[in-house]
């Protein structure tokens, strides 16, 4: 009888299908510490606060309500409209309650929205560095990334004159994520109404505009691009409750775009996963309209871990790393330390820094091949600022110790 071998029936899609380097890291962390080891682990971006108690508490009366049961696929009605209040209060986007698609978590939206409008061929812009999910799902649908760069520099803001050069008549799609991980960049208004002016001169072009982390700013203004004028019909807006309400586990997201697309989205949604949990849909609304005192709470405390964390690497030689103006994240330019020594060993990749980092001195970070941007490391800060401190004490004295450049 011939041997039968699962694995010769997979796909090359099912081998590129996770976020590789983050998983690789905070796995790594985790088996290193259950061996006994100190690490201080940076990789997740996951905040480290439990989800604010009337959160909890309107779930929890959902639940005893009977609100159990499978829920419309496009969300609740009653959420549909407090996302079309919040969109219209705090983002300027007019938007009623069916532009709006409800999902299973904000990843689930940008899968929704590039899978009903990316087809084979088209061309997405991604603008680097950015997060993982964004290439895998264009290339599940079958559509082209064309990447652009910017580095520290530039803030890590592809510049609108870029974007316009690299744009084809293929080019369907820009991916804009503001506030940015991996970075913290924020785009400007001016930032944001330049690269308007760029969409709308091409009659087959949107911006899908990734806002998760519009509650985790330390100064500044959070603009959606969506609200500019002209470009309410040119964007899809994609959120969620994850990252500033503290809901990760919840795994409640959301997008807001022109109806034939939220329709479409509904229905991709419907063929993939149907509707999301109906009593977390209800905390939602608590989230949305209650209090917000907790939300406040938990952005002070990351500004001050941000300062840390800035301080921290800001005296490290060698190392470059520009403002954090939002979010959890720091993405320090660690390319003039690769192709040093480290004992016998050459670190000439972040691959190989983050490997090191971890193994030799107990701080795990993401290497930035991660993001498109092989040169930088991320760290997530949402963590203790105990754990902030050893970090960044561990960091200065294993990258201080880093031999000489052996091309020197």
């Amino acid at each position: 009888m011939t041997q039968f071998d699962p694995a010769s029936l997979l796909v090359s899609r099912s081998q590129s299908a996770d976020e590789g380097p983050i998983i690789r890291m905070s796995q790594r962390a985790r088996e290193l510490r259950a061996g006994g080891m100190d690490v201080v682990s940076l990789t997740l971006g996951e905040p480290d606060f439990d989800t604010p108690e009337n959160i909890q508490a309107a779930a929890t009366a959902a639940m005893k309500a009977g609100l159990t049961h499978y829920s419309p696929v496009m969300g609740i009605p009653e959420l549909r409209n407090a996302l079309s209040a919040k969109l219209r209060a705090e983002n300027g986007l007019d938007y009623g309650p069916n532009d709006i698609c409800v999902s299973n978590g904000a990843k689930q939206a940008i899968a929704n929205a590039i899978l009903s409008i990316v087809g084979d061929g088209d061309e997405v812009i991604m603008l680097a560095p950015f997060w993982v999910s964004y290439e895998i799902t264009v290339r599940f649908a079958g559509g082209t990334p064309k990447v652009l760069h910017a580095g520290v520099e530039e803030n890590y803001k592809v510049p609108a004159s870029r974007i316009a050069a690299a744009i084809s008549p293929r080019t369907k799609l820009i991916v804009l994520n503001s506030p940015s991980n991996p970075t913290g960049a924020v785009w400007t208004r001016g930032e944001l109404m330049e690269l308007a002016e760029v969409v709308k001169s091409h009659p087959h072009l949107m911006v899908l505009s990734d806002e998760i982390y519009e509650y985790i700013m330390f100064g500044g203004e959070m603009v959606s691009i969506g609200s500019l004028p002209g470009m309410r019909e040119r964007t899809i807006t994609v959120n969620g409750f994850s990252k500033g309400f503290a809901m990760t586990g919840w795994r409640l997201g959301y997008a807001a775009a022109p109806a034939p697309i939220a329709k479409a989205m509904g229905r991709m949604q419907s063929a993939l996963t149907a509707g999301a949990n109906q009593f977390v849909q209800r905390a939602a609304i608590a989230a949305l309209e209650g209090p917000r005192g907790e939300v406040e709470r938990m952005r002070q405390e990351y500004q001050k871990r941000r300062d840390m964390v800035l301080a921290g690497l800001r005296a490290i030689p060698g190392l470059r790393i520009g403002d954090i103006p939002a979010t959890f994240y720091a993405f320090p330019d660690v390319s003039g330390l690769l192709g040093r020594k480290a004992g016998n060993h050459v670190i000439d990749t972040t691959d190989a820094l983050c490997d090191w980092l971890l193994e030799q001195h107990g701080v795990a970070t993401v290497p930035g091949t991660a993001f498109g941007a092989p040169g930088s490391i991320r760290l997530s800060f949402a963590c203790s600022e105990t754990e902030i401190a050893k970090a960044m004490q561990r960091m200065q004295k294993a990258l201080g110790e880093l031999g000489v450049d052996p091309a020197c």
